[in-house]
């Protein structure tokens, strides 16, 4: 473009030190959030700048990508996508649950996703879902802070101060009492309780919902997304007295929580993305479903799914690292999720649900310690969304990995620790979020087992951190592109890991705050 230092940082809207850092240092890698910007500015160029960028950089200038359309090709996805839309069962829940509580007669539903089919455009979802990428959670948080603002008494959306300067705001609505909780999970004070009845929450879906509702499962089978409905935990009653953390759940099927709540995080970044108002009356999702915060908080008269999410420390010994510390594991969520997409997240997360047993599953803990064996031990046979579960047990002794076998042939709290450090109500799509704590103590884990950590198809990339690096620690939670519980929970877990970790963490402070 041939600007100067100061002219290119006011194209960019940034600082001109910044753009003078990437002169003098050629090598960096910029942040996401300016890489986003770069992307902007490469793509408005013109041909002779890309050229001359590409001459610069020794690669063949990129010429503007013309749609790949071969009929044949597309029929045979479109007639895939039919018989799926007819054998696959779990569809066929998705079908049967749309027309009851549409008021359809049976087999409405289904007429609409093949007539909707007809009209779905791959290469446009795909363009849709780069451009919800380039969202970030601050702009979420601002326009959610905005559309429901802070008035409900008692509750505040947390944020924190964290490092020498940083500063993070989240859209997870909480209370002084649900944050450090420093409950034990796996044992008493690991409470939730299945209620009488168990029962779904009420929905009706009438005018933007109904179709809302066909265009996700039409999309859905356009893009060969999962679509796997097993039960969900939802949160009817919450009783969190610090370290107890009890309440009572029900049960609902996930593709209630597909067809309606999970498709308000959609319908805002697409606004956001175009740069349309976000203001109530313009997200007519979130206006019928989640209008204010005494909707919010009104558990029993909602679907509000949700799950636990924890930030992994594992104890590693001294070595060509350093000193001995705990090594922190953060993943970049895979596209083909439903839940936090492409954004950055602790692991393990997942849904709180039941595999066998609708009662023995209430506790947080045991879906901590599935998700462990599912995400970072590779039990495939735990991930409900590969194949149907046949197993009477699945978290039987018997069956466990080996890593999973070696932490539990010690007394609980020995060798592995689980504690859930908060609990709030994420505003995105108003899941319940358990943000907790995992510390594999004994570092001898790390020698035996740490090359066998591997991440699942739920990820796109696998990071670890060094709890001796507050400077890269703070770099990290500088970034744009967490997921809001993701952030909370990272915050939260840091936080506690601080007091507890010893000689093996030099952390940033983090200090909370609601606002």
């Amino acid at each position: 473009m041939r600007l100067s230092n100061e002219l290119f940082a006011e194209r960019l809207g940034i600082g001109v030190r910044t753009v003078a850092g990437w002169h003098q240092k050629p090598t960096l890698t910029p942040k996401s959030e300016m890489q986003q910007l770069l992307d902007t500015a490469y793509e408005q160029a013109s041909a002779a700048v890309r050229a001359r960028f590409a001459e610069l950089v020794g690669e063949q200038p990129s010429e503007p990508a013309e749609p790949a359309f071969d009929s044949a090709t597309t029929d045979q996805a479109r007639a895939a996508a039919e018989q799926r839309l007819s054998a696959d069962p779990h569809l066929g829940d998705a079908l049967e649950w749309l027309d009851e509580h549409a008021g359809w007669e049976p087999g409405t539903s289904r007429r609409k996703v093949a007539a909707r089919l007809a009209t779905v455009d791959a290469q446009a979802l795909r363009d849709r879902g780069v451009l919800r990428g380039k969202v970030s959670q601050r702009q979420v948080t601002q326009a959610l802070t905005d559309y429901y603002g802070t008035n409900l008494a008692g509750h505040g959306l947390y944020s924190a101060r964290y490092g020498e300067s940083g500063q993070a705001a989240t859209c997870i609505l909480t209370r002084p009492e649900w944050l450090d909780l420093g409950t034990h999970l796996r044992t008493e004070a690991d409470r939730l309780k299945l209620g009488q009845g168990a029962t779904d929450a009420p929905t009706r879906l009438d005018g933007p919902a109904t179709d809302a509702a066909v265009r996700r499962l039409a999309e859905t089978l356009e893009l060969g997304t999962r679509l796997v409905n097993m039960p969900l935990y939802r949160l009817r009653a919450l009783d969190i007295e610090r370290p107890n953390l009890g309440g009572t759940l029900g049960v609902a099927p996930f593709v209630h929580y597909a067809l309606t709540m999970d498709l308000l995080e959609g319908e805002l970044l697409d606004a956001l993305a175009s740069g349309a108002p976000t203001t109530p009356g313009q997200l007519p999702l979130r206006d019928q479903y989640l209008p204010d915060l005494a909707a919010v908080t009104a558990l029993d008269d909602r679907l509000c799914a949700g799950g636990a999410l924890a930030l992994c420390a594992i104890a590693r010994p001294s070595g060509w690292h350093g000193p001995a510390d705990y090594v922190l594991l953060v993943q970049q969520r895979s596209g083909n999720v439903l839940n936090a997409n492409r954004q950055l997240a602790v692991i393990p997360k997942g849904f709180h649900q039941p595999v066998t047993d609708l009662r023995a599953d209430t506790p947080v803990g045991a879906t901590l310690l599935r998700e462990m064996e599912e995400e970072l031990f590779g039990r495939d046979d735990i991930d409900n969304t590969i194949g149907d579960q046949r197993s009477a047990d699945p978290m039987h002794p018997s069956r466990l990995s080996e890593p999973m076998q070696w932490l539990m042939t010690r007394p609980f709290g020995q060798r592995l620790w689980l504690e859930c450090t908060g609990f709030g109500l994420n505003l995105v799509s108003g899941n319940y979020e358990f943000a907790s704590l995992i510390v594999i103590q004994d570092e001898e884990f790390w020698d035996l087992y740490g090359g066998q950590i591997e991440a699942n198809w739920e990820s796109s990339n696998l990071r670890r951190y060094s709890t001796l690096d507050p400077e890269l620690l703070t770099e990290l939670l500088d970034d744009v592109t967490w997921s809001n519980e993701g952030l909370f929970a990272i915050l939260q877990g840091i936080r506690t890991l601080a007091e507890i970790g010893g000689q093996r963490v030099n952390l940033p402070s983090v200090e909370w705050e609601l606002k």
